[in-house]
């Protein structure tokens, strides 16, 4: 008898390797838009810590305007305010954290105390500080939607993001003081 080849046997051989292939296109266009998205989230960190930086280099710029034009007002914490104002807009990296927590402690300190000081300075000391909390929030949001993505499994596995720096949380104690006498800023 003759035996007839099995078509079944070529095509189950066709259809293993179309769903091979298939799956093989799935995970490179995975991975294609996981690093585009990573690239997004890292834009958007780098965007985020500008907007944290320019809104802590205006609180502490304030905070030495207040100082150095009514040191009659705040009495001794004059210097201290100027001092720490000194200290946060000079930080590096490594101390910023540590500068914007003091600087933040003594505002808050002497921030029902500015009686004498102009409106539009105690108004923009305060709009400023809640734009540093806002500020903050946006950053750490930001890291943190990077460090999930980066920590899921497969992006691991791949190390699709191994060449970036892991972004760092940015940690101060941004409470708002309230002020006496100054108008709510929108």
């Amino acid at each position: 008898m003759l035996t007839a080849r099995l078509p079944s046997t070529a095509v189950s051989s066709q259809t293993i390797l179309m769903i091979v292939l298939g799956l093989l296109a799935v995970l490179l266009f995975w991975i294609a838009s996981t690093v585009s998205r990573l690239d997004r989230l890292d834009d958007r960190v780098v965007a985020a810590r500008s907007a944290l930086d320019a809104q802590l280099v205006r609180r502490a710029a304030v905070a030495q305007a207040i100082a150095d034009e009514h040191p009659q007002i705040l009495g001794e914490r004059a210097d201290e305010l100027r001092r720490a104002a000194h200290d946060a807009l000079d930080a590096d990296d490594g101390s910023r954290e540590a500068a914007e927590n003091t600087l933040g402690h003594l505002l808050r300190a002497i921030g029902t105390d500015l009686g004498g000081v102009p409106v539009h300075l105690a108004a923009d000391l305060m709009s400023t500080a809640e734009r540093v909390v806002l500020a903050r929030r946006f950053y750490n949001d930001a890291v943190r939607d990077n460090r999930q993505l980066r920590g899921q499994g497969l992006p691991r596995l791949f190390r699709l993001a191994a060449r970036r720096p892991l972004p760092a949380h940015f940690d101060i104690d941004d409470r708002p003081a309230k002020l006496a006498g100054t108008p709510q800023v929108s």
